[in-house]
């Protein structure tokens, strides 16, 4: 949609998009949206707080994003614990410090109405994404990781190469897992979203400081601490605090869980993050398939598979030749055409997606981005 831990004493996520809640079926054909579970918008590897806040006509004047002088946060915190049996008086404490950020509400607002934007282009996305850096640190992360990344594999079913190719997209394999304060940006976002006419993604971002606040609370993240991208997301595999929440294990077995700086839990973390996203186990994300010619007609942009083989079949589309017996597994279950364009060409490369493919799009609801995840894992095991 990340810590060192008292949990993750830190600590995500990151993410799509919340982070491990919402999972729009809406269309996601070559763009790039933020993922369930909060990760990147457009893929891009966490950024830097660097500028100096500047408040915009409407911010908080003291600055605070959650000042508890609002009523809505009052009514926020209120709510928060009675629901989840926590100190009222805690949660406002925390929230008081949480500082307005204008940085954040500016990297995340939607391009003006009438601003030109650069046509989508697969092929310049593939290749920020697989450039020979990224491909070499992502073997080495592979040889100085392999075990932790056959006992996911193993555990989960989740190929080693790509685990380490969703690491290597996030945050450069735990190089750059971002510089904003997760606090400031929850509560920038949740109290201040510059988008009023998009309300579910303010409400998104609350449920996300909620869960932060609770993991605060409950000794297992320091949410004064705790930094990441400017969407909240955190640490290693930039995991949103819901996602942190629901799908972050450690490889040990351990209580507490460190994502900011074990990479054996990120890497667990990743794995069962996409399991239960729907991962399944020996099925390759994309199928030996030669489509025919129209198969454009086939893509519904959406991110769940609504075909499957015999429909694609009768469609025109045929298994690739010299498949080795026994590996068409993929057949016997759901199946979707994803387009892969090039706006400014009017073309579009297109692909046969398994479950699988889908499973990565709840990290970021991007065609481009599950796509280019898995070009650069093919990569980092090609000889």
């Amino acid at each position: 949609m990340s810590i060192s831990w008292r949990f993750v004493q830190i600590i995500l996520a990151t993410t799509l998009l919340g982070g491990c809640a919402s999972q729009s079926n809406s269309s996601v054909s070559g763009s790039e949206k933020p993922a369930a579970n909060g990760s990147q918008s457009s893929g891009q590897r966490a950024g830097t707080d660097a500028d100096p806040d500047k408040q915009p006509p409407g911010a908080p004047k003291d600055g605070l994003a959650a000042s508890t002088q609002r009523p809505e946060v009052r009514k926020f915190a209120q709510s928060l614990a009675s629901q989840r049996n926590l100190s009222e008086t805690s949660i406002l404490k925390l929230l008081d410090e949480a500082r307005y950020s204008a940085t954040v509400a500016r990297l995340i607002a939607p391009v003006a109405t009438g601003q030109p934007r650069p046509p989508r282009s697969w092929q310049t996305y593939r290749a920020r994404r697989l450039d020979p850096i990224t491909v070499g640190q992502g073997r080495e992360f592979m040889k100085t990781n392999a075990r932790a990344l056959e006992q996911a594999e193993k555990r989960y079913g989740v190929a080693q190469q790509i685990i380490a190719a969703l690491i290597g997209v996030e945050t450069l394999y735990g190089k750059n897992m971002g510089n904003f304060r997760a606090l400031d940006a929850l509560a920038t976002l949740g109290f201040d979203y510059p988008d009023p006419s998009r309300p579910e993604r303010a409400e998104m971002f609350r449920n996300n400081l909620a869960d932060l606040i609770e993991l605060d609370l409950t000794g297992k993240v320091n949410a004064r601490i705790l930094k990441g991208s400017y969407a909240g997301a955190v640490g290693i595999p930039q995991f949103m605090p819901s996602s942190i929440k629901r799908f972050a294990v450690s490889a040990a077995g351990a209580q507490q869980i460190d994502l900011i700086s074990n990479r054996a839990d990120a890497i667990m973390s990743v794995a069962n993050y996409l399991v239960e996203h729907g991962w399944q186990r020996g099925v390759p994300v994309f199928a030996p398939v030669i489509l025919p010619a129209d198969a454009a007609k086939l893509v519904d942009g959406g991110l769940k598979p609504t075909m499957d083989w015999p429909q694609l079949k009768a469609a025109g589309a045929a298994l690739a030749p010299n498949q080795p017996a026994g590996t068409q597994t993929w057949m016997h279950g759901a199946l979707g055409v994803v387009d892969l364009v090039e706006e400014a060409a009017g073309t579009a490369e297109l692909r046969t997606a398994t479950p699988n493919f889908f499973a990565i799009t709840m990290y970021n609801h991007s065609y481009f981005y599950a796509a280019a995840i898995t070009d650069l894992a093919a990569a980092l095991v090609s000889k």
